[in-house]
């Protein structure tokens, strides 16, 4: 029995996979059907996060039903570039129909993204915007600049993140740095929304870009034909030009000029 499956360990996978469904609770904050499950298999226990496709809330820019395999597709996305940590994630049935299923990933209570004065920005953390709150004082959004950071900060460009908030960036208790909630990427449009926008302008570290064009070529090779189950031609089409385009450029791309570049709310 294990609370901390290690979601490397092929194990894992088939957990998510083939174990039995156990409701548990629900997250009552997010914005669409979220649900806590046990999951057991063969001795081995855990737990998942559930979002059966049913409890999904209809977006005007993306098609109804379709978060859950977008969500499938980030992870094997990110699995096959070893770009960023995805917890495994799969689509199957469960207790309220047929939903994505996450391993449930512990984390610590320190977080990597935060708004705080600018005097208690860490020394180490980028710095993304300048504001004031509510009562006029000035504060900075900032994030830590791991790698494991940095590579969530890419994997969101090549996916066209439309939400990555601060709550969907972990610190995992075996120190990876997680990525969660990718219902709303891979929109064939650009759309990047992100609070990981602490590199614009620098160059992509060269294990990045050899993590680029080994998804490059998985693209060409096996993972844009898989990618068919959940996205469309014109999506699996955008997805290799953002790729083949931050490939050329060489350095992490400014916010666009035609839509809010950071998600609200920000956690």
């Amino acid at each position: 029995m294990s609370e901390q499956l290690d979601p490397t360990d092929p194990a894992a996978v088939e957990l998510v996979s083939r174990g039995r469904l156990e409701l548990e609770g629900q997250l009552v904050d997010a914005s669409n059907t979220t649900l806590v499950c046990r999951v057991a298999l063969d001795g081995v226990e855990g737990r998942v996060v559930y979002k059966p496709v049913a409890g999904e809330r209809p977006l005007w820019d993306f098609p109804d039903g379709t978060l859950a395999g977008r969500e499938v597709s980030t992870y094997w996305i990110s699995r096959e570039a070893e770009l960023g940590n995805v917890p495994p994630t799969v689509l199957r049935d469960g207790p309220l129909g047929e939903g994505m299923v996450q391993l449930w990933v512990e984390t610590r209570d320190d977080g990597l993204v935060d708004v705080c004065a600018p005097r208690e920005v860490p020394a180490d953390w980028r710095a993304v915007l300048h504001a004031r709150d509510a009562s006029g004082e000035p504060v900075v959004l900032a994030h830590s600049a791991a790698a494991g950071v940095r590579e969530l900060a890419v994997l969101d460009v090549v996916v066209n993140n439309t939400d990555r908030k601060g709550g969907h960036v972990l610190p995992g208790v075996d120190g990876r740095v997680y990525g969660v909630d990718h219902g709303v990427c891979l929109h064939r449009e650009p759309k990047l929304r992100t609070v990981l926008w602490g590199w614009v302008g620098e160059p992509l570290p060269g294990a990045v870009v050899d993590k680029l064009r080994k998804l490059r070529w998985a693209l060409d090779h096996g993972l844009g034909a898989a990618l068919a189950e959940h996205l469309t031609s014109a999506e699996r089409r955008a997805l290799v030009a953002r790729t083949d385009t931050l490939l050329a450029a060489g350095v992490f791309p400014e916010p666009g000029e035609d839509w809010h570049a950071v998600p609200w709310p920000l956690f």
